[in-house]
């Protein structure tokens, strides 16, 4: 019987280590590793530099979703808003915060941690801290981020929360990041 079900932090040695690329976003390794039996095992590990994500609930309890292409899927992916920890220095809650106004134009006055995962930890050592954020208002228009790039095309879209969750369910939206936050929300709300 297992008395706590919770992760736990663990590290085999590491026989030899190679960058194989590196940029301001991530840095790509091959790392073999040592099993307990003594076995070499060659990994390649994605280390970016973590992530953000929120679940930006109104006074309507309705859900503030961005809708945009990501190339790797080849798709328009449903997505909470979110990001990259890219500023020096800043706490995870604060990018948050400059996420949710870059990519939605909002920002809010209440935060409360929801939850944090791992979401590729096959290849990838990202963790992905995603806060709850009420209390929204917009953005001036005289103070809104210039999109780019995917961003530039992204749509904004405010949803019923129960619909959301009715979509994560029926496996009509795939994003982990977004799915698992909803979830999360869903069972919060259902223990009171």
């Amino acid at each position: 019987m297992v008395d706590e079900v919770a992760d736990r932090d663990e590290s085999w040695p590491v026989a030899s280590h190679e960058q194989v690329f590196t940029s301001g976003y991530l840095d790509v390794e091959v790392d073999a590793i040592v099993d307990p039996r003594g076995d070499e095992h060659r990994r390649v590990v994605v280390r970016p530099q973590g992530a953000v994500g929120v679940l930006a609930l109104d006074e309507d309890d309705r859900l503030l979703l961005v809708v945009q292409y990501r190339h790797p899927v080849g798709a328009r992916l449903v997505e909470l808003p979110a990001g990259t920890l890219d500023v020096a220095g800043e706490e995870p809650q604060e990018a948050a915060a400059r996420e949710l106004a870059e990519e939605a134009d909002v920002v809010a006055a209440d935060w409360a941690p929801l939850l944090s995962i791992v979401s590729s930890g096959g290849y990838s050592s990202e963790v992905c801290q995603v806060f709850r954020a009420t209390g929204l208002r917009p953005v001036p228009e005289d103070e809104r981020t210039e999109r780019h790039a995917e961003e530039a095309d992204m749509e904004q879209w405010w949803v019923p929360f129960e619909s959301v969750v009715d979509a994560v369910l029926d496996g009509r939206v795939r994003d982990a990041t977004m799915c698992a936050a909803v979830l999360a929300e869903a069972a919060r709300r259902a223990r009171g």
